[in-house]
């Protein structure tokens, strides 16, 4: 999770330095989300037949070359880039959570306590990790002065760790189903689950509709906190965000430790997200000057991007929660890479239309996103109640 999180404060700003406009820069990012959409899916479905661990050593590969990439001001070389990212994020947000769950089972560990597992893994790995990740991108770009690519090649140096420590010590696991069975009909098999189960179904629309707002959100925050091109301290905020994260991940577990479902509570932060990006939208068109930046309307969307950062802590591990209890370990990989598919063309929708006059509207169509998730688990908690 370092190798990811040190890239995130300066995505957006090492564009920004090599020159790129915020169209190009949205292409870059739709580049990204487009391979994961086009091949993210495929290699997730490898990583039920061939093996989770391989799929994650794949993910340090790939997201390795990735990083190296970033050291040319090059369009067309930035574009692989962002292909070679799409790719290891969809193995990121697959691979690593069916891992986990097959291994739980595997040892004979009780179904109750993956709660709490996914709530440390998003408290550590989502919050802490990351926050110190921020600090260091920080410090190597602004008190070492060593530029916005500084991040990307320490991110090489800890994946490549991760990836010796995936190598001697995981041991390896597959889907339960017949590893003799093709690609097409491994997706056949997901799409039967889908189909055939409505509570699959509803997690996969809300795991779509609110990953694609959480990353139009990864794209607009910068641009939003920084109107007129203000320096920020990308890192900082980062960090603070990722503090948020962690208060939410806590939450979550306190939450699923005293036997609350999050089939229950997810109704009403899902509701608070789309909240969030309302008041974003609100305190751009409600300022009487357009141009405050960190004052006054400025600090309402820092404070919702806080507050947003915490839905998100939240979020993660109740939803994992949800996807160990509700999807089938056969095909578990195949099926979040599935409803990825529409994650990606949400945010690629989004991102085709953004310009410099229109980022405040994004946050509306995030609201909107958020409250159809909320939709989405009320049906399955009243279904459930029935």
């Amino acid at each position: 999770m370092a190798g990811d999180w040190l890239q995130g404060p300066y995505v957006f700003s090492l564009y920004q330095h090599y020159g790129f406009s915020v169209n190009q820069i949205g292409l870059l990012f739709i580049a990204g989300f487009g391979s994961s959409l086009v091949f993210g899916t495929f290699v997730g479905s490898l990583a039920d037949r061939i093996g989770r661990k391989k799929a994650c050593l794949l993910y340090c590969v790939i997201y390795v070359a990735s990083c190296l990439t970033k050291h040319w001001a090059d369009f067309r070389v930035l574009l692989l880039g962002r292909v070679f990212g799409g790719i290891a994020t969809s193995l990121l947000f697959s691979a690593f959570e069916s891992w986990l769950v097959a291994e739980h089972f595997k040892k004979g560990f009780d179904e109750s306590l993956l709660g709490s597992t996914f709530s440390r893994a998003v408290f550590y790995g989502n919050g802490l990790v990351a926050i110190l990740a921020g600090v260091l991108a920080n410090f190597l770009v602004d008190s070492l002065d060593l530029g916005p690519v500084a991040p990307f090649d320490a991110a090489i140096v800890f994946l490549s760790v991760g990836g010796v420590i995936i190598l001697l010590t995981w041991a390896e696991n597959k889907g339960s189903g017949d590893q003799r069975a093709g690609v097409v009909a491994q997706f056949l098999e997901a799409g039967r689950v889908i189909l055939n189960d409505r509570n699959v179904f509803l997690l996969g629309c809300m795991q779509a509709l609110f990953e694609g707002a959480m990353y139009s959100f990864v794209f607009l925050w910068t641009p939003s906190l920084s109107v007129e091109g203000e320096e920020l301290q990308h890192g900082l905020v980062f960090s603070n965000f990722m503090l948020s994260c962690m208060i939410g991940s806590n939450i979550a577990g306190m939450l699923m430790d005293q036997g609350y479902n999050p089939e229950s509570y997810m109704r009403l932060v899902f509701a608070l997200g789309s909240a969030c990006m309302f008041v974003v939208f609100y305190s751009h068109y409600s300022a009487p000057d357009k141009n405050v930046v960190l004052q006054a309307a400025g600090d309402i969307r820092l404070m919702a991007f806080c507050f947003f950062e915490i839905i998100v802590g939240i979020f993660w591990p109740s939803m994992m929660k949800m996807r160990s209890a509700h999807i089938p370990d056969k095909v578990r990989s195949t099926v979040i890479n599935i409803f990825r598919m529409p994650l990606n063309i949400f945010v690629c929708a989004i991102l085709l239309n953004v310009d410099d006059g229109n980022i405040m509207f994004m946050f509306l169509m995030c609201s909107a996103f958020l409250a159809s998730a909320c939709a989405c688990q009320v049906s399955m908690h009243s279904k459930a109640e029935k």
